[in-house]
């Protein structure tokens, strides 16, 4: 199997050297609005290529050198709903025109990258929710969580330290290897680390459901996250926000986009700053305990030598500054009588430094598309002071981990090759292939300091540090493809498959040090490595009843990597213990639906999965080291209903649902030294239903259409939920009520929001051994933008 895969790889490699020369062929367009005028500014992009344009003053635009072949158009401008455009270049030029409707009427048509090539969300044969920037900023989205419910089945909430455990379709994280996969701007956010979870200036959210192994890799087992910015054109843009709330929020966020030579250098920048004083408050000192400050950036530049090459590179960062990074209470019941208040004497400020660098070269040929990424990405995360461990007041157990950049930076190389089929090509075969490699280093040194108070924690020394160092490293390699192919004129086929290889290494050191003595080593240098690889095929039907309504079926393989345990200060752990990977089959059925012109969208879906060789964790503490092991089967079932109406001018109503049933067929774990059979218990971190409607309403105040009121509501439902594998630890269902009104005048708007309006008391996360993480109490502000 290994050489057939690359064979055929080669073989791409191979074809793609060629370029047979064509015949040029070139078409025109013009783009009006629904009473002729000619629409000046709007923007086209010809999907699948580095081509875009902007019409004219009257209306008009051309694309010069194109071959024969079938192409797609997706027209934008503000106010009209974005359009999409297929077109097929034969034997002679090709003329167009285009007619935009109102978004005030009409749905947008939307695009997305899912399949790592430009398609149509209505076409792809699989489960994307889509959130465009229109959509971002109606729900006043500030954080990679809060998309929660509002895609169907999909639960991310996090210990306060910004690393969100996300699970979709109860397939969870329960380690630092994600189960769900985030990528932004094309690069995978490696593991909980290196991921970065503020949101700026975005162009939208994707949103894959179900294991997305074959195209994305290791990790996916659950879906996908694509966040994608927005990247700069020929025309500027600006945009500014200034926002205030309760707690001492604030945030300032900007965008400048522009092109310095016309069709040739193109610059990005965006920026955000944010802060809050922290929703709880420290008993033990009468002052807030998570307050934070965090500065964000994103940089673009561009460059485009002609209409086939181009090449970008890309800066991010992630600067926060958390004192309180873990606002947990020890007792549930505590939590939620005594809300918010907390009191811990160890009062650290978690120093949290992330960078995403990438460079992408493109090529957009008449035979094939060619694309390179290669990124690096690091984290370094340590606290000044130590941490505290035990979450109370006493002098029981502190963390300690502030040992120089030698230490705790996690640092991640990738590079991916990916070709794909051209704009042009032939609209019964569409294609996917490409190579990706990575190396992540990971050297760890933690100490976990008993106290003088260490006795109440039935530790029968005090005043002694265990000092764990780990150095871990991995290297994988994977070649994956995936084609669609036309059957007949409704029925396509869609096939991929992808493997995987991965090795892991890890030396760990242990070390005793009584104060003040030096410290000695009590478990000498140890090493060991494991190597895994996984085949993750894929196999699917899609029909097309009509125009707009489409039948499909999937089945998919899912992989998650095992690897090494971590050196803890518990005895009974020992360390270097390996875990095998995780492996899951997926059966998939839905429907895709547009009615009355694209006024109303609806969508559903029903899923079965089934999981081996489940991971299971223990949290060991107070190390806050996560121990996996073996332990169970799972197996998910459910369904989703995704709609999207506009019945009036002006109102749109999107509501989401999804409901989700993952049960352990199979689960042993050790408990007390005894092994207990928790066969029948509910996955963690997975709501059994989650619900989200959404309406707002725009009241134009001239007749242009581009200044307008807005009230919007917002509803969501989470069903019960577990926070620990024994099904101790539970979350009763419950309603959450956002709200936003205010008004936009041409290029700047005022609005006023409301969070959690029902002061709701909730669970957001807890560690199993009964630490618990509230989710934000009732928070409000106004937020003002402006653009142009």
């Amino acid at each position: 199997m290994k050489q057939r895969l690359v064979l055929a790889i080669v073989f791409i490699l191979g074809y793609s050297v060629v370029a047979l020369a064509q015949k040029a062929f070139e078409v025109r367009g013009s783009i009006n609005d629904s009473k002729n005028q000619p629409i000046n500014g709007a923007t086209i992009s010809l999907l699948n290529s580095n081509r875009f344009n902007s019409t004219n003053a009257n209306g008009e635009f051309v694309f010069a050198g194109l071959t024969a072949g079938s192409y797609t158009l997706t027209i934008s401008s503000v106010g009209f709903a974005t359009k999409q455009v297929e077109f097929t270049i034969t034997q002679k030029d090709e003329t167009l025109s285009i007619v935009l409707e109102e978004s005030s009427t009409k749905l947008d048509e939307v695009v997305v990258s899912a399949e790592k090539r430009e398609v149509a969300v209505r076409k792809i044969p699989a489960s994307v929710s889509v959130l465009n920037s229109q959509k971002v900023a109606d729900y006043r989205l500030w954080q990679a969580n809060e998309i929660t419910a509002i895609i169907p089945n999909l639960y991310s909430g996090n210990s306060g330290d910004d690393r969100n455990v996300s699970s979709i379709r109860g397939i969870t994280t329960t380690s630092y290897d994600p189960a769900v996969a985030t990528y932004i701007d094309g690069v995978n956010q490696f593991g909980l680390d290196t991921y970065i979870p503020s949101l700026i200036d975005i162009e939208r959210i994707e949103v894959l459901r179900g294991p997305q192994g074959t195209l994305y890799g290791r990790n996916a087992m659950g879906g996908v996250i694509n966040i994608i910015t927005k990247q700069p054109g020929n025309k500027p843009t600006s945009s500014y926000e200034l926002s205030w709330g309760n707690y001492g929020q604030s945030r300032f966020s900007f965008s400048e986009r522009m092109g310095f030579f016309k069709n040739k250098l193109y610059v990005g920048v965006a920026g955000l700053v944010q802060r809050k004083n922290g929703f709880y408050e420290n008993e033990f000192n009468g002052k807030r305990y998570d307050k934070q400050k965090a500065v964000t950036g994103n940089y673009f530049v561009r460059y485009k030598f002609n209409d086939r090459w181009t090449t970008q590179l890309n800066f991010k960062h992630h600067n926060n500054r958390n004192n309180g990074a873990f606002p947990l209470v020890a007792d549930l019941q505590q939590a939620f009588d005594n809300p918010f208040v907390l009191s811990q004497n160890a009062l650290a400020k978690m120093i949290d430094n992330t960078l995403n660098s990438s460079l992408s070269i493109n090529y957009s040929g008449s035979k094939l598309n060619f694309s390179s990424q290669t990124s690096y990405q690091s984290n370094y995360r340590y606290y000044d002071a130590p941490l505290d461990g035990d979450f109370s007041p006493i002098d029981g157990a502190t963390v300690i981990n502030n040992y120089g950049k030698k230490w705790n930076k996690v640092k991640v190389f990738t590079q991916e090759f990916r070709f794909n089929s051209p704009a042009g090509s032939s609209s019964d075969l569409n294609w996917t292939a490409g190579l990706y490699i990575f190396h992540q280093d990971n050297p760890v040194k933690q100490a976990t300091r008993f106290g003088e108070d260490a006795g109440l924690l039935g530790v029968p020394d005090k005043n002694f540090s265990v000092i764990n160092t780990t150095k871990g490293k991995s290297t994988g390699l994977a070649g994956f493809g995936q084609i669609s192919y036309q059957l007949t004129p409704s029925l396509s086929l869609i096939a991929g498959a992808r493997w995987d290889y991965e090795n892991k290494e890890s030396t760990v050191m242990g070390e005793y040090q009584k104060d003040p003595d030096p410290a000695i080593v009590v478990r000498p240098d140890t090493s060991a490595s494991v190597t895994y690889n996984a085949f993750s095929p894929k196999l699917g039907l899609a029909y097309e009843i009509s125009k707009t309504s489409m039948l499909y079926v999937n089945y998919s393989r899912g992989f998650r990597a095992g690897g090494l345990t971590q050196l803890s200060s518990d005895p009974s752990q020992p360390p270097l213990y390996t875990f095998e990977p995780e492996y899951s089959n997926n059966y998939e059925l839905g429907t895709k639906n547009s009615f009355f012109e694209r006024r109303l969208t609806v969508n559903a879906t029903v899923f079965f999965t089934n999981l081996t060789n489940a991971q299971v964790p223990t949290l060991i503490l107070p190390d806050a080291i996560t121990v996996t092991r073996n332990a169970g089967k799972l197996e998910s079932k459910g369904f989703e209903i995704e709609l999207a109406i506009k019945p009036i001018k002006n109102l749109q109503v999107d509501y989401n649902f999804g409901y989700t049933k993952a049960t352990y067929t199979s689960l042993k774990v050790s408990q007390n030294g005894a092994e207990v059979d928790l066969s029948g218990n509910r996955q963690i971190f997975t709501p059994s239903n989650t619900s989200s409607l959404a309406i707002q309403y725009n009241v134009p105040i001239n007749k242009t259409g581009k200044s307008y009121l807005v009230f919007r509501g917002e509803w969501m439902q989470l069903g019960e939920q577990y926070f620990n594998l024994t099904n101790t630890l539970k979350q009763n269902s419950y309603h959450l009520l956002n709200a936003r009104v205010g008004f936009q005048y041409k290029v700047w708007g005022l609005y006023f929001w409301g969070r959690n309006l029902t002061d709701e008391k909730y669970i957001s996360y807890a560690y199993d051994f009964g630490a618990v993480h509230l989710g934000n109490p009732l928070t409000w502000g106004a937020s003002f933008n402006f653009s142009f």
